[in-house]
Parts: C-alpha cells; sequence; structure tokens
C-alpha cells in the first residue's frame, strides 16, 4: 500500500504548535517599553538621590541595601 498522500505527523502537529506561541499586540509592546522606560528612570534617580542627598532615602522608605540592589540593575554604562 503506498501511504504518500498519508498526512505527515509532524504537519498535523504544525498547527498547534503555532497555537502555544504568543502573540504580543502593538499595544501591549507599547506598554512594556514605556514600563521598562519607567523603571530606567527611576533608578537613574535612586542612583541620583542616593549620591546627592543620600538622607532622602530614609524618607522614601528604602534601606541602602536595596538602594544599592535597584541601582545595580541600571545598564553598566550608567552605573
Amino acid at each position: 500500500m503506498n501511504d504518500t498522500f498519508a498526512p505527515s505527523t509532524c504537519l498535523a502537529a504544525a498547527p498547534a504548535m503555532h497555537s502555544r506561541r504568543r502573540r504580543y499586540s502593538l499595544a501591549a509592546l507599547r506598554s512594556l517599553i514605556a514600563l521598562r522606560r519607567e523603571q530606567a528612570y527611576f533608578r537613574f534617580e535612586l542612583k541620583r538621590m542616593a549620591t546627592d542627598n543620600p538622607h532622602l532615602i530614609d524618607d522614601i522608605g528604602l534601606t541602602k541595601k536595596e538602594v544599592e540592589a535597584e541601582i545595580a540593575k541600571l545598564p553598566f554604562w550608567q552605573r
């Protein structure tokens, strides 16, 4: 018997693979970029505050270790 026209198992599984892949909308991508920029701006301002006015760190309720951990998340050229 010739099974050249039988559906292949990899072709039959292909639609299932595509349904598992996440698709993000343009609005979701924009909001993700905005969130990352906001976090980077916060960390940059936190670094500036820690160097210029370290007494203000206590006012916002962070410890020195927490501030150092957040500053460490900045890219290496901004640390």
